[in-house]
């Protein structure tokens, strides 16, 4: 009796140990919450208070066009250019240290509710990530996601809005489920995109 309840404590020590995402998806949510989320997502602490940062109408001086998406990562911040010297602001979140970028992409597409497969090299920092997340209310992407270039970036919402305005993520913006919708509307695909820090 004694040998068959140390086999049984070794295969449940077995099972622990591997991969979350090999175990199923219920194992892969409890990685998620015991490592404190994906990538900087902290996990748990949906009832948290945080101070929503508001979208509003401001004044934009530069060359830029009409539609025209100025990322400011140094502000974070997201500028919709208007035309006419005006644009739109929103609250961002973004790269934390060592995940910062600057440069120019297009919009190469446009999803709602996108799934999420995180890319290699996430993988091979957090092994326990799940090799893909369906779209949905718990997705990390929040509500919609605008593709950056062939690049792993993207503008995306967020199920975490109290990281907008923090510097948390792997390099990609991301904003309230609510201001996402809003600049998806918006933005067409094909839109410059300028990230400067």
């Amino acid at each position: 009796m004694r040998k068959m309840i140390l086999a049984v404590a070794a295969l449940a020590a077995a099972m622990t140990s591997g991969s979350a995402y090999a175990q199923g998806p219920l194992a892969a949510l409890r990685a998620y919450e015991q490592n404190g989320g994906y990538e900087g997502h902290r996990a748990g602490t949906g009832g948290k208070a945080w101070d929503r940062i508001p979208r509003e109408e401001v004044e934009f001086p530069g060359n830029y066009k009409a539609g025209t998406v100025v990322v400011n990562t140094t502000e974070r911040r997201l500028y919709l250019v208007l035309g006419d010297g005006k644009a739109l602001k929103y609250g961002i979140g973004v790269g934390r240290p060592g995940f910062e970028w600057a440069g120019t992409h297009r919009v190469t597409r446009k999803a709602e509710w996108p799934g999420w497969t995180p890319p290699p090299p996430m993988r091979k920092r957090q092994p326990d990530l799940p090799q893909h997340v369906p779209g949905g209310p718990n997705n990390p992407l929040g509500a919609r996601a605008m593709y950056l270039g062939s690049s792993w970036y993207r503008i995306h919402g967020s199920n975490e809005p109290w990281t907008i305005g923090q510097a948390v993520s792997s390099g990609c913006f991301r904003m309230t489920n609510e201001d996402v919708i809003d600049l998806y509307e918006r933005v067409k695909v094909g839109a410059q995109v300028v990230v400067v820090r």
